[in-house]
C-alpha cells in the first residue's frame, strides 16, 4: 500500500463503536417521548437491536408543531441570503458527517455500504446545496394592469410543514421535501418511517449544530399513529408524503376531516420498460436489471415490468438473467458489489409469497431463493418470472422486493396498452435505436418521468412524481417549490 493509499474502513467496528440516539429532535433539542414508550430497533442486516426509538405520542406531536409554529415567522422573514447561508452550512455538515450518516443508514435499512456512501448521502448533501442556491434566486411578477395600478405577485411560505418519508431512502428522501420547504421559509416537523429513523434525527442535530434557529426543523419518531397526527393536526399547513397509495389515501381523507391542509402525494408505482427488437440489447438487460433489483427491487419506480418485442425475448431474457447475478445479495458492511437486505423479515415474507405465487401461475427463471447472512434471513435472490398473464396481479400490483416479469409484444400500440394498463403512473422506461419511435411511444405513456434508452433517470433538476393513483405534487427540481408556497397578489391603486 503507498503512502496516498488509505486502508479500506473497517465498517464492522465502526458499528460497533456506534451509540445511536433514538429521542426525539423537538425545539432545538433532544427530548424523552411523553409516557417514556420506546421501541427496539433492529437492523436487517444482521438481525440485531441497534437502539432503542421514542414512540412519540399525540402530545409530541403538538409539542413539534407548536415549537415549528413558534419559529416559522422569524426563519421566512430572514433575508433569503442568510437561508440560503444556513443550508449551505447544513449540506457542509451532511458531507463532514457522511461516513457516520452512511453506516446508520445501512444498519437500519440493510442496504450495502458502497451505496450509502456513494449514492444516498452524496445525493442528500447535493439536494440541500440544490434548494439552499434556490432560496435568493426566486423572482416575483410584474404583470400587466389598467393604467393607474401595480401588481406585484410573490410566492409566499405556507407555514409549518409535516414531512412523511419512507424507509428505503430515509435521508435522501427526507432532503428532498426538507430542504425545498426549509428554502422556502417554512418550518417542518419530519415524520421518518419507525424502521429507519436515525439518520433524520442526526439531521436534526446536524441542523442545529449548522445555527438553524430552535424549532425550525423538528423530527418525531414513532409508527402510524405518529403520522396520523400529524395528518390530522389543525396547525399544520402542508403534508409531504412519499409512501405506498392506501397510505396516501388515508392521508387524503385525513386532510379534508381536518383543515385542508396543503397535499403533496407521492404514491406507488409498477413501472414498465418496454424494449423493442432494434434496441442495444446487452445495454438494455444491465440497465433493466439495475431497474428492476437495485436496493433489493425497494424503490416506487422500479421498472419490474419487462415489455419485449417478441423476436428479441428470448435473446433479451437471457441476458437479463445473466445480468440479474450482480444483485446477489451480499453482507452490506462488506464493502462487496451486490444487494443487501430486505427491510425486515417479515417483508421478506411478503416478497417470497409473490414469487410463489408466480412460479405457480408461470414460470420462475431464475432466482427467488432465501439467504441467510450474517444471523438474518432478510436476504432475497432477485427472481426473474415469465409465463404470467397481462392480467396478472404481478403485473399490477407493487411487490417492493427484487423480483422482474417479462412478457412479450408484438406492436408498438400493443406495447403502449400494456405499460398503461396498471393504476398507477410513476415512471416507465423505454429502449429503441428509433427516434421518432421514442418520441412517439415517450409521449403515450402514462408516467410522470419516461427514461429512453436508460432507466429511472433521476436529477436534482427535473421534477419527479405520477399520474393516476402514483400521487400529485413533484419533489425535485424547482417545481418542487410549489408545494411549499402559494401565490399572493398585492394590488397597489396609485392612479
Amino acid at each position: 500500500m503507498s503512502r496516498t493509499e488509505q486502508p479500506p474502513t473497517d465498517w464492522r467496528r465502526r458499528a460497533a463503536d456506534l451509540a445511536p440516539d433514538g429521542r426525539a429532535h423537538i425545539g432545538g433539542r433532544r427530548r424523552d417521548p411523553e409516557g417514556d414508550r420506546w421501541e427496539p430497533v433492529t437492523s436487517p442486516a444482521h438481525g440485531g437491536r441497534i437502539a432503542e426509538l421514542g414512540a412519540c405520542t399525540t402530545a409530541d406531536v403538538d409539542r413539534a408543531v407548536a415549537a415549528a409554529r413558534r419559529a416559522q415567522p422569524a426563519w421566512a422573514a430572514l433575508p433569503d441570503q442568510e437561508r440560503k447561508e444556513a443550508l449551505l452550512r447544513l449540506a457542509d455538515a451532511l458531507e463532514r458527517n457522511a461516513e457516520e450518516l452512511a453506516l446508520l443508514e445501512t444498519l437500519d435499512i440493510g442496504k450495502p455500504i458502497g451505496q450509502t456512501t456513494a449514492v444516498d448521502l452524496p445525493g442528500a448533501v447535493a439536494t440541500f446545496r440544490f434548494y439552499a442556491e434556490a432560496a435568493d434566486k426566486r423572482a416575483g411578477e410584474l404583470p400587466s394592469t389598467p393604467p393607474g395600478a401595480t401588481a406585484m405577485v410573490t410566492r409566499e411560505p405556507l407555514g409549518v410543514v409535516a414531512a412523511i418519508v419512507p424507509w428505503n431512502y430515509p435521508l435522501e428522501i427526507a432532503s428532498w421535501k426538507v430542504a425545498p420547504a426549509l428554502a422556502s421559509g417554512n418550518a417542518v416537523v419530519l415524520k421518518p418511517a419507525e424502521q429507519s429513523s436515525l439518520t433524520a434525527l442526526r439531521l436534526a442535530d446536524l441542523a442545529a449544530e449548522a445555527g438553524l434557529p430552535d424549532g425550525v426543523l423538528n423530527v418525531v419518531t414513532g409508527g402510524a399513529p405518529t403520522g396520523a397526527a400529524l395528518a390530522a393536526h389543525m396547525d399544520v399547513d402542508v403534508l409531504a408524503f412519499t409512501g405506498s397509495t392506501e397510505t396516501a389515501r388515508g392521508l387524503l381523507a385525513a386532510s379534508g376531516r381536518s383543515n385542508l391542509k396543503r397535499l403533496a402525494l407521492e404514491a406507488g408505482g409498477k413501472s414498465a420498460n418496454l424494449v423493442f427488437a432494434d434496441a442495444d440489447l446487452a445495454a438494455a438487460a444491465e440497465k433493466a436489471a439495475f431497474g428492476a433489483f437495485y436496493n433489493q427491487g425497494q424503490v416506487c419506480s422500479a421498472n419490474s415490468r419487462i415489455l419485449v418485442q417478441r423476436p428479441v425475448l428470448e435473446e433479451f431474457t437471457a441476458a437479463l438473467v445473466k445480468a440479474a447475478a450482480a444483485y446477489r445479495p451480499v453482507d452490506p458492511l462488506s464493502g462487496a458489489a451486490g444487494n443487501g437486505s430486505l427491510i425486515s423479515a417479515a417483508h421478506t415474507d411478503a416478497v417470497q409469497g409473490w414469487i410463489g405465487r408466480g412460479e405457480a401461475d408461470g414460470e420462475l427463471l431464475d432466482g427467488g431463493r432465501r439467504v441467510e447472512i450474517t444471523g438474518s434471513d432478510a436476504y432475497l435472490e432477485p427472481a426473474v418470472i415469465a409465463g404470467l398473464d397481462a392480467g396478472h396481479p404481478l403485473h399490477t400490483e407493487e411487490v417492493f422486493g427484487p423480483v422482474a416479469v417479462v412478457h412479450p409484444f408484438d406492436t408498438e400500440d400493443e406495447a403502449v396498452h400494456l405499460a398503461n394498463a396498471t393504476r398507477y403512473g410513476l415512471a416507465a422506461s423505454l429502449w429503441t435505436e428509433d427516434l421518432r419511435r421514442a418520441q412517439r411511444t415517450a409521449a403515450r405513456l402514462v408516467a410522470g418521468t419516461v427514461s429512453v434508452n436508460t432507466v429511472d433517470a433521476l436529477s436534482t433538476t427535473t421534477p419527479f412524481g405520477g399520474f393516476k393513483q402514483s400521487g400529485f405534487g413533484r419533489d425535485l427540481s424547482l417545481h418542487a417549490l410549489d408545494n411549499y408556497t402559494a401565490l399572493k397578489t398585492t394590488w397597489l391603486q396609485w392612479g
